[in-house]
């Protein structure tokens, strides 16, 4: 098993700053870019939230114990926007990805599509050559305004047009991305009407997004609906009422030519077995529990007979 992340990634719970993985990828030294691999090793990236290295984990995890491959895990590497060029670009050659996040990325936000059938048609019509996305799983981990029971109550929010009328009033925090994103603001603008007082770009969901909710440094956070600190803290998640985030379905997504009959079984597999609930469950193991993201996967993967 050939592991690049290091004791001190272990230690700081392997969250390395999103710079980092830009840094590396300008550099075209990407975690050992450049350098020959093993024509039987498969490169599995991942961007830079707790889930996402759960899930990679699971890929590699999968993958070795059943002897089909040796896998690299090169994780963090930053947002879809550093991300997914990397796997075009065979630096990475897999990736767990969103069927609708991923097909907004491809299509600029342009795509009506929201049902988890017509994201997944759009998103394989749209996939660059070369590259392929395997089975959905039926887990969905959609972006979220999320905000504290306090703040709910005082401005009678349930839903997200329920901001529209106060938003001027309050701030919203969440990843930098987010500025730009369809998703994000431009979006809520389009769709809903809601302009904020003020963004503060922070992380993806991580520590200083929660932090600051938490704290009331933001009135509104940019969280994802499978994190275990939502209901640890009791904030409140507030309906997309519109339909603004499409389907986000789980998916495999990897390269063809590293792509074998043997790996997408195993991936399937895989992808079939997790749920909703399960990958909460997970989450909250890292995020509220502290948990190493690489033990939790092995975990949960030997508890359901997968390895």
């Amino acid at each position: 098993m050939t592991r690049l992340t290091t004791l001190t990634q272990r230690l700081l719970g392997r969250t390395l700053p999103a710079i980092a993985g830009v840094a590396a990828i300008a550099a075209g030294t990407l975690a050992g870019a450049g350098t020959a691999k093993a024509d039987d090793t498969l490169i599995v990236g991942s961007t830079n939230f707790p889930e996402q290295l759960i899930l990679a984990n699971m890929y590699e995890d999968i993958l070795e114990a059943r002897g089909i491959v040796d896998v690299e895990t090169r994780l963090n590497l930053g947002s879809r926007e550093i991300v997914f060029p990397a796997l075009r670009n065979a630096e990475i050659e897999a990736l767990p990805e969103y069927t609708g996040a991923l097909l907004a990325h491809l299509t600029a936000g342009e795509t009506q599509a929201r049902t988890p059938e017509a994201v997944l048609a759009q998103l394989r019509k749209h996939l660059p050559e070369g590259i392929v996305a395997l089975e959905p799983s039926p887990a969905q981990d959609k972006d979220a305004l999320v905000v504290r029971p306090e703040t709910a109550e005082k401005y009678n929010l349930t839903t997200v047009s329920d901001l529209a009328d106060v938003a001027g009033k309050l701030i919203v925090g969440g990843p930098p991305e987010m500025k730009t994103r369809e998703a994000g603001l431009p979006g809520l603008k389009d769709v809903y009407g809601i302009e904020f007082a003020e963004f503060r770009s922070l992380d993806a969901g991580g520590p200083l997004t929660k932090n600051a909710l938490k704290n009331g440094d933001i009135d509104v956070a940019r969280m994802f609906t499978t994190q275990g600190a939502i209901d640890e803290n009791g904030w409140v998640v507030l309906k997309d009422d519109k339909n603004h985030i499409p389907a986000q379905n789980l998916i495999p997504v990897i390269r063809s030519d590293a792509l074998t009959p043997e790996i997408a079984a195993a991936l399937n597999e895989l992808s079939a077995a997790l749920s909703t609930e399960a990958l909460t469950k997970l989450n909250a193991k890292v995020g509220v529990d502290k948990m190493d993201p690489e033990v939790v996967a092995e975990q949960w993967l030997k508890a359901e007979g997968l390895i």
